[in-house]
């Protein structure tokens, strides 16, 4: 059944559309799944003397007097004392041109409000209220959702607009099979779509949420399943086994001036035995920051290439692919292995030999950006492809490569410190390794919360490090100062520093604004070591290399994460010098002490999600999952484990599910284009 648009809606005209537009709403499904973000219980009446600071509560009470005063600017001021038996208490209206409907001494009437407090006793401001006339209105006194907002819409309006959603909506199809809903008891999707939105009781309400919970985590997961099933499905006619590479990589590991960990150890035997196996490999290798996982990827071109394929390395930035290809072909040119690199920033002729000979064979390993699974790219005989997470190498791309007659293994590196048990979830459709440990040699980082009175020792200790030779990064949350104030900017902080306390060392400037070919100058300059220190937003590149960087400060700390501050901390600490981080903020807080004593990423990522939970960790739409409305991944852990079991279900026995699992295609076909 086609969309039914907003505008069919009784009292939505052109204008009224364009403010639910604002919200992302353009037919009635949309507004039916436009779920409250929280909501008033009016049904906990209290007596004043029951109050207490900080709840909200409905107080049923007598008007004792009440007083309007106009101001210039012509707006309203209504004080209202009201009364009840226990006692007495103060209400504030402040309201637009239009006074709100006068309250007379005697009336009685109910208020629901947040309950504040001061030296006169309890307070509340812009309650919402309802007149006792022969009765009461029953519906006041009932659960109200509240819906975000945009310019022109009010609570009262949007509930009404919703609840003609409601009843115009045609019979809500179920969108789960019947046998889940029976074995998980839960609630049939019309009746918790009513519930969510207009619940008669608590226990209701939770009923509703539960089950539309649960939907989205059981989407979600057998979402990736059926990824991970197609995945599996490809049997792959390339296999890299062969006596004679395993003999010559074990001679490039001995060739290396630093011995493998026991993480790096144990990921590439993963990685080897996936090359050997006769399915397309799909791996994600969850490394933290600094723990070593660009060897690996050396290693995997390496079996890739002694084996006869052609390997192929995306790197998200420019910069980031000339630096490893610099690595990669300084590596392997000794082993007689050929590495080409493609980007824009080669010259025609450059870039016509380049491709030429990843055409014809003779270049085995090519690194380059994400143009290098392009169509205009041809390839002599791919086998590997290796990829960050910017890049999510899925069932799309390879389809790219099929057309060239190439099913490559697929190779994903990320740096996101995400927990273990949610990057099952997250990347549930590809087998995962996990490396956490830092190469041998490396020290770890020293990081010092400190309040922002360090300002000068820290400048000082900076002029020295400069004098020595060594370099030091300066991040900021924001480009310049008027986007929020009392916070520093790294433009602004430039502007002083460099012409100030810093004037006798190079200095460069990163941020968004500026364009890519800038950010690239400013980069490769900091790498090169003409400029010594580097102020700059986050956008400063996660993975480029400059071991001569030995400082990190942070300024306003407070404002980031505790796994965006990690990342940020990963860009030192690269060389054999000892590297440091200095975090500053207005005070320290928790947030900061867990960081000055943790350096492990993926406890931090654990810590990050209990203090912020996973919507400011990370945005699930980056993983190119559905979002979620109403579940919360680390709140709703019991729910998600249930989900998941009831996926698993569900693709064991397939057949059953037949219909439900082609809605499902139907519904995702860009995540699912199986």
């Amino acid at each position: 059944m086609p969309p039914i648009p907003v505008t069919f809606l009784k009292g939505v005209k052109t204008a009224r559309a364009a403010q639910l537009a604002q919200l992302g709403v353009y037919t009635v499904e949309d507004l039916c799944n436009l779920y409250p973000r929280s909501y008033e219980d009016r049904s906990a009446v209290r007596k004043i003397s029951e109050l207490r600071e900080g709840e909200a509560a409905t107080v049923c009470a007598y008007v004792r007097n009440a007083d309007t005063r106009m101001q210039k600017n012509r707006l309203s001021i209504t004080n209202v004392r009201i009364c009840d038996e226990t006692g007495e208490m103060q209400i504030s209206v402040f309201n637009g041109k239009y006074p709100p409907p006068a309250l007379r001494r005697g009336e009685l009437c109910a208020f629901y409000g947040k309950i504040s407090r001061d030296s006169y006793g309890f307070h509340m401001t812009n309650p919402v209220f309802s007149k006792y006339a022969s009765g009461w209105n029953a519906a006041f006194f009932t659960i109200q959702p509240v819906y975000p907002l945009t310019r022109g819409l009010t609570q009262n309006l949007l509930r009404g607009i919703i609840a003609e959603a409601l009843k115009t909506a045609p019979p809500e199809y179920e969108t789960l099979p019947i046998a889940l809903l029976q074995k998980y008891r839960l609630m049939p999707r019309g009746l918790a779509l009513q519930n969510i939105h207009f619940p008669r009781s608590a226990a209701e309400l939770e009923e509703s949420r539960r089950r539309l919970k649960f939907e989205e985590l059981f989407t979600m997961q057998l979402m990736l399943l059926l990824l991970k099933d197609a995945e599996d499905r490809v049997r792959n006619t390339i296999s890299f086994r062969s006596a004679f590479a395993d003999a010559e990589i074990q001679r490039f590991a001995e060739t290396l001036p630093f011995a493998l960990s026991e993480g790096q150890k144990t990921v590439w035997k993963e990685i080897s035995e996936n090359m050997d196996a006769d399915r397309a490999m799909n791996r994600l290798v969850l490394g933290d920051v600094g723990s070593g996982k660009t060897i690996l990827a050396v290693l995997a071109m390496l079996k890739a290439a002694l084996a006869g394929y052609q390997a192929v390395y995306m790197a998200p930035t420019e910069i980031l692919a000339e630096q490893h290809y610099e690595t990669i072909r300084s590596l392997l040119t000794p082993f007689g292995i050929r590495t080409e690199l493609i980007t824009g920033a080669l010259s025609a002729k450059e870039k016509k030999d380049a491709l030429l000979a990843v055409e014809n064979g003779t270049a085995q390993c090519i690194v380059g950006t994400h143009a290098l699974i392009q169509p205009s790219v041809k390839y002599f005989k791919l086998g590997l492809a290796i990829t960050d997470e910017q890049h999510r190498f899925g069932v799309r791309q390879r389809a790219l490569l099929a057309e060239q007659g190439s099913t490559p293994d697929v190779l994903v590196m990320t740096a996101t410190p995400i927990p273990r048990t949610l990057a099952l979830i997250l990347y549930g459709d590809m087998d995962l390794s996990v490396l956490n440990s830092l190469p041998r040699g490396r020290l770890p980082i020293k990081t010092y919360a400190l309040e922002n009175s360090f300002h000068d020792r820290i400048y000082r200790w900076i002029l020295r490090l400069a004098a020595e030779g060594r370099q030091i990064y300066m991040v900021y949350p924001l480009i310049e100062e008027g986007e929020a104030p009392g916070i520093r900017s790294a433009a602004d902080s430039y502007a002083e520093l460099s012409r100030g306390v810093f004037r006798d060392i190079p200095c460069g400037l990163l941020h968004g604004k500026m364009t890519p070919a800038q950010k690239e100058s400013v980069m490769r300059s900091f790498r090169e070591g003409t400029v010594k220190i580097l102020f700059s937003t986050t956008v400063v590149e996660v993975g480029v290399d400059v071991p001569n960087a030995v400082l990190m400060v942070i300024e306003n700390a407070e404002r980031f994460g505790l796994a965006q501050l990690h990342q940020l901390r990963g860009r030192v600490g690269r060389g054999t010098h000892q590297s440091y981080c200095v975090l500053f903020s207005e005070k320290i807080t928790e947030r900061m002490k867990i960081m000055e004593e943790v350096s492990d990423g993926f406890t931090l990522s654990e810590k990050d999600l209990e203090l912020r939970g996973p919507g400011d960790f990370f945005g699930v739409e980056q993983h190119g999952l559905p979002p979620f409305r109403i579940a919360n991944l680390y709140q709703d852990a019991e729910l998600l484990q249930l989900a998941g079991e009831a996926a698993f279900h569900v693709l064991r026995n397939r057949s059953q599910y037949d219909d439900f699992v082609a809605y499902i295609k139907e519904k995702y076909p860009e995540r699912i284009p199986l």
